[in-house]
C-alpha cells in the first residue's frame, strides 16, 4: 500500500545561524521535505534529516544537515503527517514504547548477563589466564602477602618443630603425586585476625594460621587435608581466575548500569565471584581427595574439620544467632557443609570399594 500525499503541516523553521524561529508550512514527498514561509522556501533530502527519538510528549523536531531544524509543538498533527507520508518510528522506539517489549528486552538483557556470568565470563577467564605468564601470578600472590601480612597477621606462636613437622608432613604427601601436577608451594604460619583460616596466594604461598591447627588439635592428617585443598588453588590459578573474572563482570555491571561504582552495579560482581568461588571450592577439594589418597589416609577425615568449624560456629554466635564472621575470607564462599561433608564421604566410600 503506497503512503497518501500527507497535508501540509505548520511547523517553525530553524535556520541554524539566528535564534529566531519562522513560522512555515511543511510539505513532505517521497523523497523531499520542503520547507515554505515568508522568506524561506528550501526543499531538503529526507535522506539528509536526521529524525530523533519520538517521545509521549513534547515537542516534535527534524534536524537539518546545514544545523538547522523544523519544529511543530502539536505532536499528534505531526504523527499523523509523518505516517501519511510512510514514516515509520525504529524498531528501538516502537520497544521502548511498548510495555511488552520493555519487559521482554528486560528478560533477554537479564538472560544475557546470566548466561555470561554462569558460561560465558568463565570461559573466557580461563581462556585468558592460560595465556597469562606465571611470573605475573608470582607479582600478583607477593603483593598481596604483603598487604594480608601487614593488616591482618600476627608471628606465628606455634613450636618451630611442630611446623615444620607440618611441612613436612604435606611434602611427603604430595612426592607420590605426578611432579607436573603440584605446583611449587610454600607453607608459613601466622597468627591471624580471621581466626581458624588457611589462605592460598597465586604465588603458591599458603598462609595456615595458628587458630586453624588448634582448632582442630593439631590432628596432622587433617591439616595435610587443609593444606591439599588450597593446594588445589594454586594448582587451577584460582586466584588469578577470580581476578580475571570479578574485572570482567565489574566491566560488564558498568555497561548494563552505566556506573560502577554505585551499589547496584556492584551486586552482579558480588554474586558472581561467589559462585566462582564454589566452583574453586569443589576443584580444590578435589585436589585435597587426590594428596589424601596418595598418601594413604581417608578423605573422611576431612569431616573432623567440619565437625570442629560447626562447633566453634554454635559457641560464637549463640542461641538462635547467626555464624560470626571469625570464619573469614577463606571460608565465607565455601559451598555449604553439608554438600562438602558427603563429598568427602563419597570419596572415600569409593576408596574403600577399589581397595
Amino acid at each position: 500500500m503506497q503512503p497518501t500525499t500527507p497535508p501540509a503541516l505548520p511547523a517553525v523553521y530553524f535556520d541554524g545561524v539566528h535564534g529566531k524561529g519562522h513560522a512555515v508550512v511543511l510539505h513532505l514527498s517521497a523523497t523531499d521535505l520542503r520547507i515554505v514561509g515568508d522568506g524561506v522556501d528550501r526543499t531538503v533530502a529526507l535522506h539528509s534529516l536526521q529524525w530523533p527519538e519520538r517521545t509521549r510528549h513534547g515537542i516534535r523536531v527534524a534536524h537539518l544537515d546545514t544545523g538547522g531544524s523544523v519544529q511543530c509543538a502539536d505532536s499528534t498533527a505531526w504523527d499523523a503527517w509523518s505516517r501519511a507520508a510512510g514514516l515509520r518510528d525504529s524498531l528501538v522506539v516502537r520497544i521502548q514504547r511498548s510495555w511488552r517489549g520493555v519487559v521482554a528486552s528486560v528478560l533477554a538483557l537479564v538472560a544475557l548477563i546470566v548466561v555470561l556470568q554462569q558460561w560465558g565470563v568463565p570461559v573466557a577467564a580461563r581462556a585468558i589466564i592460560a595465556l597469562t605468564p606465571r611470573t605475573v601470578d608470582a607479582a600478583v600472590g607477593d603483593s598481596t602477602f604483603a598487604a594480608v601480612d601487614s593488616h591482618l597477621m600476627r608471628p606465628s606462636s606455634l613450636p618451630a618443630n611442630q611446623a615444620q613437622q607440618l611441612r613436612d608432613a604435606l611434602g611427603k604427601a604430595v612426592a607420590n603425586l605426578p611432579p607436573a601436577s603440584v605446583p611449587p608451594w610454600q607453607l608459613v604460619f601466622r597468627s591471624s585476625k580471621l581466626g581458624p583460616n588457611a589462605l592460598a596466594l597465586p604465588n603458591g604461598t599458603i598462609i595456615l594460621t595458628d587458630e586453624m591447627v588448634h582448632l582442630v588439635e593439631g590432628d596432622e592428617s587433617v591439616l595435610v587435608g587443609i593444606l591439599a585443598h588450597e593446594l588445589g588453588h594454586v594448582r587451577h590459578r584460582h586466584g588469578m581466575r577470580m581476578l580475571v573474572q570479578v574485572a570482567a563482570l565489574g566491566t560488564i555491571a558498568s555497561v548494563v548500569v552505566g556506573d560502577f561504582s554505585s551499589l547496584l552495579a556492584s551486586v552482579p560482581v558480588w554474586l558472581g565471584q561467589a559462585s566462582y568461588s564454589r566452583q574453586a571450592e569443589q576443584e580444590a577439594d578435589a585436589m585435597a581427595v587426590e594428596v589424601l589418597r596418595s598418601a594413604h589416609l581417608s578423605p573422611a577425615i576431612m569431616v573432623t574439620l567440619f565437625d570442629k568449624l560447626a562447633e566453634r560456629r554454635k559457641s560464637k554466635s549463640g542461641p538462635g544467632g547467626d555464624a560470626p564472621s571469625w570464619l573469614g575470607i577463606a571460608f565465607a564462599s565455601h559451598p555449604a557443609d553439608a554438600e562438602r561433608v558427603r563429598f568427602f564421604r563419597d570419596a572415600a566410600a569409593i576408596g574403600e570399594s577399589t581397595e
